[in-house]
């Protein structure tokens, strides 16, 4: 009798024991403290922050890039494209001068070409990306006589809008047209200078000038003028658009994924729409 009562002190004390246990097996909740570890699949990810991009680009670039941006939005949502145009050689001031910016695309080589100088890119991210050509427009109402470059001489023609040509790269490309020709001298005594190709677009479109020279992407995007002839080949060199990340970006991978976007087939197409060359 005393054994089963010993026997039944021993069962209650075992019990009392694994019962206690089972109550502490829980770690206490200390604040700060982890107690277990999380499913990671229940585990929300983080939202990627929104990133920006400056780019400046050429003037001739403004309606490509512009569809193009809308594109991209679906592949980098969190990536915002903010576009500053102009003339090359004043974008390239600017980015010399500090301007901030992520890429740079030029209309010429020499532009590019200075900003490597003085290494204000990433090199490995240089590359040629688009051709374009140029092209003497004229008003779509305009009575003049014009078939040729050569044709700006006559006394019809009494003022040409031209880039200006130290800085705007289809300035440079029309002084160097014009020259190959023979005919520089007399056609700078007609020339009004646009600080980019747009500018030299508008003056056209309204009438406000005879003719003037633009790149063909610039004609193909208006109705308001007519293509009177293409620069005759092998007066000039190459209207190549080489395009890089600049240095100073604190984005430059999202820049360079931008510039590999710009190489995929669905960019293409857009920039074929708009009458560019793929390099």
């Amino acid at each position: 009798m005393k054994e089963k009562k010993l026997l039944a002190l021993l069962v209650a004390v075992v019990l009392s024991v694994s019962l206690f246990a089972g109550c502490t097996s829980k770690a206490p909740e200390t604040p700060g403290v982890e107690t277990s570890s999380p499913d990671e699949s229940l585990v929300a990810e983080e939202p990627e922050k929104e990133v920006e991009l400056l780019i400046s680009a050429a003037a001739s670039m403004t309606d490509v890039l512009q569809e193009i941006a809308e594109n991209y939005k679906v592949i980098s949502p969190t990536t915002k494209l903010t576009f500053t145009f102009g003339s090359s050689g004043a974008l390239q001031t600017q980015i010399e001068e500090g301007a901030p910016a992520d890429i740079f695309i030029s209309a010429a080589q020499k532009q590019m070409t200075a900003l490597e100088e003085k290494d204000l890119i990433v090199k490995e991210s240089k590359k040629t990306l688009l051709v374009n050509k140029v092209i003497l427009i004229a008003p779509k109402d305009s009575n003049l006589s014009l078939t040729s470059f050569e044709d700006i001489i006559k006394d019809e023609v009494e003022k040409i809008a031209l880039g200006e040509p130290t800085g705007v790269p289809v300035g440079q490309y029309s002084e160097e047209i014009f020259t190959t020709l023979g005919i520089w001298d007399k056609v700078k005594t007609k020339a009004v200078y646009g600080s980019d190709v747009r500018t030299v677009l508008t003056w056209v479109e309204t009438g406000e000038l005879d003719c003037g020279v633009v790149y063909a992407t610039d004609a193909y995007s208006t109705d308001k003028v007519k293509i009177v002839a293409e620069a005759p080949e092998g007066s000039h060199k190459e209207v190549t658009y080489p395009i890089a990340v600049i240095k100073s970006s604190s984005n430059v991978q999202k820049a360079q994924e931008f510039l590999d976007y710009l190489s995929t087939d669905e960019a293409v197409k857009v920039f074929e729409k708009y009458g560019f060359s793929m390099k």
